[in-house]
């Protein structure tokens, strides 16, 4: 985005999908309704988070294949599949069938490493290989592989009656180039690069990858080594997602629990966290105008054409009905996107 002038090419959103543990449905079917909302008001994209053992969405690929049956236009992503908890083989016939389903308009997202709390689930989720489990980017490697139909078992032809594919099937052709890496260090952003996949940025990163601990000069390095990796250099798909809530047609309530949500948030933002460093992006609220001023001051969002902001976690409805509204409505055109044609 190197100017106010020049558009924004696709606007998208992401939603962790919280629900109640005892009343589970409400919660999904509110995700679901929101992406629905997303396609109504023309946002390109809606992507879903991944969360295990949380009160979060388990398994986004079952969701986006509801999503997909409810929708026509507005593309559906994952951001992102930890593939530590899966098996690459299985993943890609899922992924591949909901893109199926979808008509084309999966954005699989996914990471590498071990399982968060690994030691604490590797008895259920790997009871007898925990300690022979690749997590290595090979991982990443094998799921591409697999996506682009090459062989996945020395076995073809006729059993009897049936007919068995040396290739996961079905197979989707554009599915490859769909498929994204979440990345919050360079060398994972180079990686990324090297694999021709797409990169998701998000609003952490780590401290230390160039740029001291300005969020801002970190990401932007960790586009720059993206872009210099790829195949496709400079025209490589990037998309950032910030935290981004715009109050224009917010009630006072509203803007008050928006306020107090970024104010209890911030004190990650000023100094790295944990063993690892991890640097947050501060979140971004208040009146479209001086968000989107906000924006073109960030290096990072300079960098791209693509966005995916963010909501905030556990709001209530009506609370994401507003901000999708005021973000397709308000802050969208303030960074030069239109929206799609209606479904």
């Amino acid at each position: 985005m190197p100017a106010p002038s020049e558009p924004l090419e696709k606007l998208g959103f992401l939603t962790i999908g919280s629900f109640d543990g005892a009343d589970p449905g409400a919660g999904h079917e509110t995700t679901l309704r929101m992406i629905e909302l997303g396609e109504e008001l023309g946002f390109d994209s809606a992507w879903v988070r991944h969360r295990h053992l949380q009160y979060g969405i388990s398994s986004p690929v079952a969701v986006l294949a509801a999503a997909s049956q409810r929708t026509r236009r507005i593309e559906l992503g994952t951001a992102v599949i930890p593939l530590g908890w899966e098996n690459p083989l299985r993943l890609a016939e899922d992924l591949a069938t909901v893109d199926v389903l979808s008509g084309g308009r999966l954005n699989p997202g996914v990471s590498v490493g071990p399982p968060m709390h690994f030691d604490d689930v590797k008895g259920s989720l790997y009871p007898d290989t925990a300690d022979r489990e690749d997590f290595s980017p090979e991982r990443v490697s094998r799921l591409l592989r697999l996506i682009a139909g090459e062989t996945a078992s020395s076995f073809s032809g006729t059993q009897g009656i049936e007919v068995f594919s040396d290739r996961v099937e079905p197979h989707s052709p554009g599915l490859r180039g769909r498929v994204w890496y979440g990345a919050a260090g360079l060398g994972s952003a180079r990686r990324a690069g090297e694999q021709g996949m797409n990169f998701l940025t998000s609003s952490v990163v780590r401290a230390g990858d160039g740029g001291g601990t300005d969020f801002s000069e970190i990401q932007r390095g960790h586009i720059d080594a993206f872009r210099a990796a790829h195949p496709a250099g400079a025209a490589a798909r990037v998309s950032q997602g910030l935290v981004v809530v715009p109050t224009d047609s917010a009630t006072p309530e509203q803007r008050a629990k928006y306020e107090a949500y970024a104010e209890a948030r911030l004190p990650r933002t000023v100094a790295p966290q944990g063993p690892a460093g991890m640097l947050f992006a501060r979140d971004l609220v208040g009146p479209s105008e001086e968000i989107a001023a906000q924006l073109y001051a960030h290096a990072g969002f300079r960098a791209v054409r693509e966005v995916v902001f963010a909501l905030p976690f556990s709001f209530a409805q009506q609370d994401y009905v507003q901000i999708l509204g005021d973000i397709a409505t308000r802050l969208a055109p303030a960074i030069g996107w239109r929206p799609a044609a209606a479904a």
